[in-house]
């Protein structure tokens, strides 16, 4: 594991110690024990019936999303994540919930050896993709992990928005469209993006913005055929202080700043043969 993967693992392990606890409501834990979703309304617009599928989420945290599939009529749920403590908090939940899903500790990259299945969906959203350094080879492992016809659903932040700030009621760019592997940008934020007061005690991460052809030509490389990509202006964080809240957990920029997108989504198939 890079250095920065480890980095990132401590400060993932420290946020699901919050998030497991969450008391601001983002992640909508009583829903879910009670049988319900945590999903936002534009993911749950998108992915279409799930009834009777074989569902992986990768860098599934802690595993309300996953819980919350097998809740929509999946037939089978599986959530994978580096994180031991996100993994730990995943199965407490299913527990709790009394939801079967099975949850795997591993890296993104070892999930074909890690989990030794196939499926008919892989469900990655919302903070993903950008902790990882090479999005090649994430397109080849969401390959790996389908059945032929089996679909990729990708629900993530923006590249645009990852290159600007919000400064002086305007958006200024400020990062590069994309970041090489061996430079990625460093943060060191003292608290999570749920709201919650706690502090972080490992603030230190480490992310990559990779550009929308970069993920849609590493899709086809990996034998993939893109059914849709859409763009949108809003997504489930605080991004910006300036943002506003639009209901449901969703924010969008205020009157007055450039409309840019927001956040991305790509259905795409795993082709035959």
């Amino acid at each position: 594991m890079s250095e920065f993967a480890k980095a990132n693992l401590r400060n993932w392990d420290n946020r699901a110690e919050l998030h497991s606890s969450d008391t601001t409501g983002t992640y909508r834990i009583v829903q879910v024990l009670a049988g319900g979703s945590s999903l936002n309304p534009l993911e749950a617009s998108e992915i279409g019936d799930v009834t009777g599928k074989d569902i992986v989420h990768l860098q599934c945290h802690i595993g309300l999303d996953t819980l919350s599939l097998k809740h929509l009529g999946a037939k089978s749920v599986t959530g994978l994540d580096f994180s031991p403590k996100a993994i730990a908090a995943a199965r407490a939940f299913a527990e709790r919930a009394g939801t079967p899903a099975r949850f795997v500790e591993a890296s993104v990259y070892d999930a074909p050896q890690a989990l030794g299945e196939t499926y008919d969906m892989v469900f990655v959203t919302w903070g993903a993709i950008n902790w990882l350094d090479d999005i090649f080879r994430w397109a080849e492992v969401v390959s790996a992990l389908l059945r032929p016809g089996g679909r990729l659903y990708l629900l993530e932040g923006h590249p645009q928005l990852g290159q600007v700030e919000a400064r002086n009621g305007t958006l200024e760019l400020a990062y590069h469209w994309r970041t090489p592997s061996a430079e990625p940008l460093t943060w060191d934020d003292a608290q999570t993006y749920t709201g919650d007061d706690r502090q972080l005690t490992h603030t230190r991460c480490y992310e990559w913005i990779h550009p929308l052809s970069d993920i849609v030509n590493a899709l086809i490389r990996a034998g993939m055929s893109i059914d849709h990509l859409n763009e949108h202006e809003i997504v489930v964080w605080r991004a910006f202080a300036d943002v506003v809240e639009l209901g449901d957990d969703q924010f969008a920029l205020p009157e007055g700043y450039p409309k840019i997108p927001m956040s991305f989504s790509i259905a795409a198939t795993k082709r035959a043969g």
